[in-house]
């Protein structure tokens, strides 16, 4: 019976392949799968999400169907093929492995969060201005293997995940990358890359293992990825980009938002470019500078003005071109707010000293991955620590689990960008450790402090009208 039911899943999983491979049948499963999502998030009303809500997550659900059509579309190779549809789409976007999911919440009384961001080197081969992680290029701290291999069968077994995302440094220079890859074929990768080593070989190698997906930096065209990551850097991209395509690797783009550059980042130009054009990304996420790490400055960050711009300018993009564009700051409506310290359904980092920190750019941490599992713990362990609860309890009477007419202003989600007093606070009642001297300093830095205090304050003035009357509904009262 059980050779039976598994021959059964390939038989229905080969035929699926097939269809979509056919233009006319891909068409009509696009076209029934946008349906089945307007129905879910337009026509049923939620309990949790206002209206206005439900809206933007259904834009960008269906900006993701399109978006992977558009990666079938333009041919990618059949691993790729099979990743995309067999773990992307088969499992993750349906929620993963529910059983493992229901055992989590039966012993922690929530839901368990959805990835975990790795970075398994700090070495890199760049040295961008304000590289959140000071990455080096010699005598660069890496994640043992073994440890690495544990992390992700432990993502799959107690959380029932199936996605990981990889950043660095630039995570091609960590001997035993692909190695990881090609033993958890049930796991599906995003790496972030500056793009500069995917020769045509790396990506032929991504083509045969086809569950790695790269998001390759840029700022902007030439001269703003060549100022912030070197002379001919983007000349280099521009021909791994080549690589990617011509052996069917998809691939996107990852924009760090600075002040310098939110103008050319949220224009028709540049995604004409980028997705219609000759480099045919079908995907990007958007990073807002954040003054962490070597150089860290408050000048670099998009303005409060500025952020309202993009916020506004994506948006349009994302539900006119339907295109898949994730901006974490400004994209707190489609995840419910912040999703760091291993909320349900979101997220928290590790680095390749095995730090465990609330996310990316929360550069302080109470565990080491290295000592919980000397010390016979594992993933939970980091997730049940008292700082990330603090910073789940934080995000839940903020917004996650409150009642769709009282919650907080999701267009200002971020704990350390947008309400640093409160996190402030935080570091000093639970004293995490700061990873690196950069994080030592700012907690000392009391004009960064009230710096990014002021920040969160004008983020809020700017944004709190548009929140209140689009997605609560309320009249203003002035």
């Amino acid at each position: 019976m059980v050779k039976m039911g598994s021959l059964l899943t390939k038989s229905i999983k080969g035929v699926t392949h097939l269809a979509v491979q056919n233009y006319i049948v891909r068409k009509f499963l696009l076209k029934n799968a946008v349906k089945r999502i307007y129905r879910e998030f337009i026509l049923k009303e939620s309990d949790k999400c206002p209206p206005k809500e439900q809206e933007d997550k259904f834009y960008m659900a269906r900006a993701l169907f399109y978006s992977i059509e558009r990666a079938i579309s333009h041919g990618i190779s059949p691993k790729c093929r099979d990743a995309l549809l067999d773990i992307l789409f088969g499992n993750i976007l349906r929620g993963g492995d529910a059983e493992a999911k229901e055992k989590f919440y039966m012993e922690f009384g929530f839901y368990p969060p959805t990835f975990v961001t790795i970075s398994p080197t700090k070495a890199c081969n760049l040295r961008c201005i304000g590289c959140y992680a000071s990455s080096e290029e010699r005598n660069a701290e890496r994640l043992d293997l073994d440890v690495f291999d544990r992390i992700i069968q432990e993502i799959k077994e107690l959380w029932g995940s199936h996605f990981v995302v990889i950043s660095g440094g630039e995570p091609l220079l960590y001997k035993g990358l692909f190695d990881i890859a090609e033993k958890h074929r049930d796991t599906f990768f995003l790496m972030y890359t500056n793009g500069t080593l995917i020769d045509e070989k790396v990506a032929k190698k991504l083509a045969e293992l086809g569950n790695i997906t790269p998001a390759i930096s840029v700022e902007g065209f030439e001269k703003e990825t060549d100022t912030r990551r070197g002379k001919g850097v983007y000349k280099r991209i521009r021909k791994a980009m080549q690589n990617l395509r011509d052996s069917g690797v998809p691939f996107g783009i990852s924009i760090t938002a600075t002040s310098q550059n939110v103008d050319i980042i949220t224009s028709d130009e540049f995604y004409d470019f980028y997705f219609e054009k000759e480099p045919r990304a079908f995907y990007a996420w958007i990073f807002h500078y954040m003054p962490i790490g070597r150089g860290y400055t408050i000048e670099l960050m998009p303005t409060p003005e500025q952020r309202l711009l993009m916020w506004e300018r994506i948006r349009k993009i994302v539900r006119e071109r339907k295109i898949f564009i994730a901006d974490f700051w400004n994209d707190g409506v489609i995840t419910d707010g912040c999703i760091s310290a291993g909320r349900t359904g979101g997220y928290f980092y590790i680095n390749w000293n095995g730090e465990c920190t609330p996310c990316v750019f929360q550069p302080y941490a109470v565990h080491n991955i290295n000592e919980v599992y000397k010390k016979g713990g594992n993933l939970n362990t980091v997730l049940n620590s008292e700082f990330f609860k603090a910073i789940r309890k934080w995000q839940d009477e903020y917004a996650y689990k409150q009642p769709k007419d009282r919650k907080g202003n999701l267009l200002r989600p971020c704990i350390i960008r947008d309400h640093y007093g409160i996190y402030y606070r935080l570091l000093k009642c639970y004293r995490p450790k700061p990873i690196d001297e950069a994080a030592m300093e700012i907690l000392s830095d009391d004009e960064y402090r009230e710096k990014l205090i002021a920040y969160g304050e004008k983020v809020e003035k700017l944004t709190r009208d548009i929140w209140e009357r689009e997605y609560l509904q309320k009249t203003s009262k002035t």
